[in-house]
């Protein structure tokens, strides 16, 4: 690993990396040295003139390959694919509505996830609402909410709220999500399935789909949220089998979304469904094992789509996927069987979710379940 000097006081490691530049340390075809602000500020210690030597970490970066300078590193977080930029078009539709979640307290993923999709789901009249707070007791790599103890902490009048915003919204498709709570005796399934029946009595022309925590796979609290009977249920296996521990939480697993996905259809006969993000270095041959995994098990609706690093202390992106390669990824998945398929760049729990919603009840009309 490269060691370089920087002889500049603490005010310019916070405003400039161009001390560090001035070495030209080379960036190794398959490794990059990143040199951000916060980095810098994280690292100044000691006297207040810095130090004299200091060591870097390195992040791969495996596609594509790289050699130059820091200057070519500096910009490489924004050299995203054309088909990747949206222009966020966030109007006073949009202003309105956020302005109504945060005075009843409501947290939705599409804005702690910096969903690119967020005012255009949000105009379609979809959304996907995050309950039982913004703080999560799990920690995956991928992701961009905070993660803590909540302490069990649990807003009881959140059932009602949400019916609320539901109306205000005038929402045709709702994916209700929630963070792990693993510090609840019942890890907030009683909490979940209480808000599903509250959405179900006040507006029963609302679609609801419940994206759940895995519950730890234990029966008790997967029956509780069964009860409740969303429209879907959802429990996301996120990557690949052989990527699980390296993205995911390690109380988190491949198995273990498996088993839960089994159980809401075994048991309830609920109509299920699941994400997968790519671009992490999974394998073509991994995603059709993944596939292959779940119509073992029956799941119905399956949705494909780019990982986007959404801050520096997220994994980074390891390939950017092309249109035409999820157009192939969607007609793999049905070949296998899927009842509904969406794949594209940037497809994410709740995009478009009301589109495929006459597709779903259909197939319940004709002959599914």
């Amino acid at each position: 690993m490269h060691s370089v000097s920087a002889d500049v006081d603490r005010k310019s490691l916070y405003c400039s990396s161009r001390s560090v530049k001035a070495h030209n340390v080379p960036v190794h075809d398959t490794y990059v040295f990143p040199f951000f602000r916060h980095d810098f500020a994280e690292t100044v210690t000691g006297k207040s003139h810095g130090y004299k030597e200091k060591r870097f970490r390195v992040y791969r970066w495996i596609v594509p390959p790289l050699s130059g300078t820091i200057d070519d590193v500096e910009n490489l977080e924004e050299r995203k694919p054309e088909w990747l930029k949206v222009s966020a078009q966030r109007g006073d539709e949009y202003r309105e509505i956020r302005r109504n979640l945060r005075r009843r307290g409501l947290h939705t993923v599409c804005e702690e996830a910096a969903c690119p999709n967020l005012a255009e789901c949000w105009h379609d009249r979809t959304s996907t609402i995050m309950i039982l707070g913004d703080t999560c007791t799990r920690a995956c790599k991928f992701c961009d909410v905070k993660t803590g103890n909540p302490r069990g902490v649990v807003d009881q009048l959140e059932p009602e709220r949400v019916s609320e915003m539901v109306g205000l919204m005038q929402l045709r498709y709702i994916v209700l999500t929630s963070v792990d709570r693993d510090d609840l005796p019942d890890l907030g399934a009683g909490h979940f399935g209480r808000v599903v029946d509250r959405i179900r009595a006040d507006h029963p022309h609302t679609m609801v789909e419940a994206l759940v925590p895995d519950f730890d796979a234990l029966p008790e609290p997967m029956d509780t949220l069964a009860a409740s009977r969303p429209f879907v249920v959802a429990q996301n296996l996120e990557t690949v089998s052989r990527l699980t521990r390296t993205v995911r939480d390690p109380r988190a697993g491949y198995e273990k979304s498996l088993s839960c996905l089994d159980y809401y259809k075994s048991n309830h006969r609920m109509r299920t469904k699941t994400s997968l993000m790519v671009g992490l270095g999974e394998t073509l041959r991994e995603l059709e094992e993944a596939m292959d995994d779940l119509r073992s098990i029956g799941v119905d609706i399956i949705t494909f789509g780019q990982y986007l690093r959404p801050s520096r202390k997220n994994i980074p992106v390891e390939r950017y996927y092309t249109p035409q390669e999820f157009e192939d990824l969607k007609t793999s998945a049905y070949e296998k069987g899927f009842t509904w398929v969406a794949s594209g760049p940037l497809v994410r729990s709740s995009y478009k979710a009301a589109d495929y919603l006459d597709t779903v009840e259909n197939a319940v009309k004709y002959g599914g379940d």
